[in-house]
């Protein structure tokens, strides 16, 4: 069984630091879609951080993942997640949510 989270991005940098690493946050992110962890992830406006939504077998498992992230690696952001349990959702998400 899956288990839910909202993943908080914090950047503790400038942005211009940031935007040096996105072409590989983004190919480390593209490894959590292809591995169907991921549903959606974005920037926060202004960009002071990110959001992700994110499934997997454990919190644990979870971390191990970032342990990797770009952002992570060089100490350029900061990630709390966040369990939830997605009782009410759009049918077009039952698959992931419910599989």
């Amino acid at each position: 069984m899956m288990r839910h989270f909202v993943v908080e991005a914090t950047y503790l940098a400038p942005y211009e630091k940031i935007k040096e690493l996105q072409p590989k946050h983004r190919a480390w992110l593209q490894k959590g879609y292809d591995l169907g962890l991921f549903l959606c992830s974005g920037p926060q406006d202004p960009p002071i951080g990110g959001f992700l939504v994110a499934r997997a077998k454990s919190l644990a498992e979870l971390e191990t993942m970032f342990e990797e992230e770009p952002f992570n690696v060089a100490r350029l952001a900061r990630f709390t997640f966040k369990e939830f349990q997605p009782v009410k959702r759009q049918p077009w998400t039952e698959e992931w949510f419910g599989g």
